[in-house]
């Protein structure tokens, strides 16, 4: 009995992983992935699949039995009476008689072509008679994997295959799947763009690297050893296997490894960046909170009008008039940024951070102040709650979502480079080093940096989407729809 009980669940394993694999294939990326990914399994089932269609089916006993039925209703004399009278009348009616042998030929070519549809179309009801429904390459492979015989060869011939099911089957893994391989086109995308623009510039990076008064001959060695004399498609397809590579090759100005460049220049925009979002949500969300829950009064007034000059101050004036009030005049913080001294990073934090501290603030604002004015919030409140537990409990957690989103992208736009900020105060960051470079222009820096801000934006967006889900049950459930 408990043998039975675990053949059951063996089958209803393999039962299951079928109908999973037929729900993945309706996806036509999934289906794509599937193909590729277990190709020597699918060679083997699209063989069986011929076999059982166009050999044992069309040719096989089920057609011989059809046809012999026909044969024992006298459907064959019949058919061929008929046609042979429908002839005679067709050559009286245009006044052309044809000898026995042509009309006999012609009686015959119709015979065949008629006979042989009706033999298909018995063929096919006995088929379906015998409660055996129709071969197709899906049902056939769902087949395979629901026979356990079957399934251990299709895991060994085709186990990338299982990764991508098991992916389709989490909801979550599944969403964060299709975003990571939406990335991927985005990046290709951008390098096309991006390349192009670069490749039909008027500037010359050869000219302008070497100077104005190199000779030709310098001038096409350097364009043969950056290979910038190949046509645009060669030049094209090699920047984009370098992309997915990971090797962009060495710019044209100080002949550095690209990727090993960003690489280089990286923590320290991050270490920027995070600096700067962490003392902007510090005072932007308390301040946009209390600013909602006293709309209209003086502290609202004030805060708002704050929040907008923070959007209106330009960066490169508030970081020089930093630098001449914090550092020239009372000598309490560095000008320039010292990777040793952690103080350096104190007023461009607070720069970047004023525009991000001023555009989170007037979300949140906007945000908590629509959400106060629902219904269940009143509903809440009807019911004896503080007002200090109906805004923390139940508006902040439901006006989340656009302050995450505005989060998100102000972040991303920090960390893909703040090349004014960096500038002024003498940062070695992505900004930086992608300004400098567009210059020249310097193909694989302007390339390698651009790769670069597509990926952190895409990376940011996938994360705040995945923040979504964990902030609003809603979204976790259309999320298990999807």
């Amino acid at each position: 009995m408990q043998t039975e009980t675990i053949i059951r669940e063996q089958q209803n394993i393999f039962q299951k992983t079928a109908r999973q694999y037929e729900k993945a294939y309706m996806n036509w990326i999934y289906r794509i992935g599937m193909l590729l990914v277990g190709f020597p399994f699918q060679i083997l089932v699209f063989l069986v699949f011929l076999y059982k269609k166009y050999v044992k089916h069309q040719n096989g006993q089920v057609s011989s039995k059809a046809e012999q039925l026909l044969k024992a209703e006298g459907y064959d004399q019949s058919l061929r009476e008929r046609l042979r009278a429908q002839e005679e009348s067709k050559q009286a009616f245009f006044n052309k008689r044809l000898s026995e042998k042509e009309t006999e030929k012609k009686v015959d070519q119709l015979f065949e072509k008629q006979f042989q549809e009706a033999v298909d179309a018995r063929a096919q009801e006995l088929f379906m008679q015998s409660g055996r429904e129709k071969i197709t390459f899906l049902k056939q492979t769902t087949n395979f994997i629901a026979d356990p015989k079957y399934f251990v060869l299709s895991v060994l011939l085709g186990f990338p295959m299982y990764l991508l099911l098991m992916i389709h089957a989490f909801p979550f893994m599944k969403y964060l799947f299709e975003r990571l391989l939406m990335m991927v086109f985005v990046i290709l995308g951008v390098t096309v763009v991006v390349f192009t623009l670069l490749y039909f510039s008027p500037s010359d990076p050869a000219r302008n690297i070497i100077g104005e008064t190199a000779t030709q001959a310098q001038i096409d060695n350097f364009r043969g050893m950056y290979g910038l004399d190949d046509p645009y498609i060669v030049q094209l397809g090699r920047t984009i296997k370098g992309v997915f590579s990971f090797d962009l090759g060495n710019a044209y100005s100080g002949n550095q490894a690209v990727v090993s460049t960003i690489m280089r220049r990286f923590p320290v925009t991050l270490e920027l960046s995070i600096y700067a979002l962490i003392i902007a949500l510090v005072v932007a969300l308390p301040a946009g909170i209390y600013s909602a829950v006293k709309a209209n009064t003086t502290f609202d007034h004030v805060f708002m009008f704050i929040a907008l000059i923070g959007l209106s101050i330009p960066s490169f004036w508030q970081g020089l008039i930093f630098i001449l009030t914090f550092s020239i005049e009372l000598g309490w913080l560095p000008a320039t940024y010292n990777a040793a001294n952690a103080a350096s990073l104190i007023m461009p934090s607070v720069v970047l951070g004023t525009l991000l501290m001023a555009s989170v603030a007037r979300m949140t604002r906007s945000s908590t102040l629509e959400v106060i004015n629902e219904d269940y919030i009143l509903t809440a409140r009807s019911k004896g709650l503080s007002n200090r537990r109906v805004i923390l409990k139940h508006a902040v957690p439901n006006a989340l979502i656009p302050i995450v989103t505005i989060i998100g992208l102000q972040f991303g736009g920090v960390l893909g480079g703040a090349a004014v900020t960096e500038q002024v105060f003498n940062i070695n960051g992505i900004g930086r080093y992608i300004v400098d470079r567009q210059f020249i222009p310097d193909i694989p820096s302007v390339l390698g940096g651009v790769i670069y801000i597509a990926i952190v934006l895409s990376v940011v967006n996938v994360f705040v989407d995945m923040l979504y889900a964990l902030i609003d049950p809603r979204i976790r459930t259309n999320l298990k729809r999807y």
